[in-house]
């Protein structure tokens, strides 16, 4: 079994939840998004963004906007819809959860007979 491939599917399985994430408190445009996950060292590229965040539209989590930019074409921003927000919510309690639970499998055990 190759690491890389089970690291891979580590960081897809999180992706959704961190670009809600940054989404949450201001609209952003792919560039802003991609440093953010990039600053997190979460490593993603356009060609995987784009379908995601498609994804996430159709599913009714997020809104986009068009807007004029002084330095190219126009940007689209995305920000998060109600539902969207209300799916965050869900997502962050679950992650907690996890978070939890697997800190508690993966930390080192004392001894059981002591």
């Amino acid at each position: 079994m190759k690491i890389e491939n089970t690291k891979a599917q580590m960081r897809k399985g999180v992706l959704e939840f961190c670009i809600l994430s940054v989404l949450k408190d201001d609209d952003a445009y792919v560039a802003e998004i991609l440093s953010t996950l990039k600053d997190a060292k979460l490593l993603v590229v356009e060609g995987t963004i784009y379908p995601l965040l498609t994804r996430l539209k159709n599913a009714g989590l997020l809104n986009y906007r068009w807007e004029e930019s002084t330095s190219g074409p126009p940007r689209k921003y995305y920000s998060l819809t109600e539902t969207g927000k209300l799916f965050l919510t869900e997502l962050s309690t679950t992650w907690n959860e996890l978070h939890h639970a697997v800190t508690l499998v993966t930390s080192q055990k004392t001894t059981k007979n002591e």
